[in-house]
């Protein structure tokens, strides 16, 4: 396949963005848009002369020239549309969380192996040229041993009205913490508190424990007086931090740590700590959300997995699964097995 027909189902706020990214690639074609807001489907139509535009979904997923599509719309109907296309034998790329519930997304991972199917999660991050960046610096051993990682991902709005914080922002560090902690979490320990709208989380605090006594804690909120998107790995060499607020220079490397002394007895004596350079390597900018569109379209062309494939969409969806589960009993840990 040298041309990918693609069609999008939802195109809100973040879904414009995918149709732009999608219609600018010049091995695809958009033949299809379907949005139940007219008024967003009008401004399609004017923006996209050449796009067939619609209320209905099922006009996307039955067509018989599309062969791939893209799912934007709200997260508690991606199960439903994502099934549904895989079933019509179309490739899928769906936005984050992949789903609500840890047994719908294997379904969809069945059923995308059974039609030998791309199935992508929107896990932007997952292609941002500094986590990237990161991820081969664990790979590459510079860090030495990965102890933990924490994040911070706060603002003041855009507050939602039918999710709450831990499933609107959450999956964003979650995907980072499977990515560069490489291990399957154990259990999740989560909690918030709704304080603009009952029974919706306006800021939530979420632990992820792996094995060897690995952790990453998640802080996010859209009540916040900051606008902070920060991510600190430790490591037993060094630490690296990644701020996406910074215009340029996001990513430092702190030479920071503590070594061990052998055949000492005295504790004070054992342990030393290390204080070095801060090194801010080069990292080429491109935009995340091009580079994730089109290695969506590279995979199905070539028939090769996404990184961000459905099994890394279903382990994300666990870890959220779990955390909502801990937050509704208040705290109490809960394990990814028990789902």
């Amino acid at each position: 396949m040298d041309k990918v027909v693609l069609a999008q189902i939802g195109v809100g706020n973040w879904g414009k963005n995918l149709l732009r990214n999608f219609a600018n690639l010049s091995n695809v074609t958009v033949k299809m848009v379907a949005d139940v807001d007219a008024t967003i489907r009008q401004k399609v139509q004017k923006q996209y002369p050449d796009v067939e535009v619609v209320a209905d979904f099922e006009k996307v997923i039955y067509d018989e020239d599309v062969n791939a599509v893209v799912i934007a719309t709200t997260p508690e109907t991606h199960f439903e549309l994502s099934k549904n296309a895989l079933l019509a034998d179309k490739h899928v790329f769906v936005e984050k969380p992949m789903v609500l519930k840890a047994r719908d997304g294997e379904e969809l991972v069945r059923i995308a192996k059974e039609k030998n199917k791309v199935l992508m999660v929107g896990h932007i991050l997952e292609y941002h040229p500094c986590f990237l960046k990161m991820k081969e610096l664990v790979d590459s051993g510079e860090l030495g041993e990965i102890f933990y990682l924490y994040s911070t991902r706060v603002n003041l709005g855009v507050v939602r009205q039918h999710e709450n914080a831990l499933w609107s922002l959450a999956p964003h560090d979650i995907s980072i913490a499977l990515m560069l902690i490489q291990a399957e979490p154990i259990k999740v320990v989560a909690t918030g508190q709704s304080y603009l709208q009952k029974g919706i989380e306006d800021v939530v605090f979420t632990t992820i424990h792996f094995p060897d006594n690995k952790m990453a804690h998640l802080h996010v909120s859209w009540l916040d007086p900051h606008k902070i998107r920060k991510v600190t790995l430790v490591g037993s060499k060094k630490m690296v931090v990644m701020d996406d607020m910074e215009s340029s220079e996001k990513l430092r490397i702190y030479d920071k740590g503590v070594n061990f002394k052998e055949g000492y007895v005295d504790y004070n004596q054992s342990i030393s700590l290390r204080t070095g350079d801060i090194h801010i390597p080069f990292v080429k900018m491109q935009e995340p959300l091009a580079l994730e569109c089109r290695h969506f379209v590279e995979c199905i062309v070539q028939g090769k997995q996404p990184v961000s494939n459905g099994e890394d969409g279903l382990r994300v969806s666990k870890v959220l699964e779990a955390a909502q589960k801990s937050l509704i009993k208040g705290g109490v840990p809960v394990e990814i097995n028990s789902l």
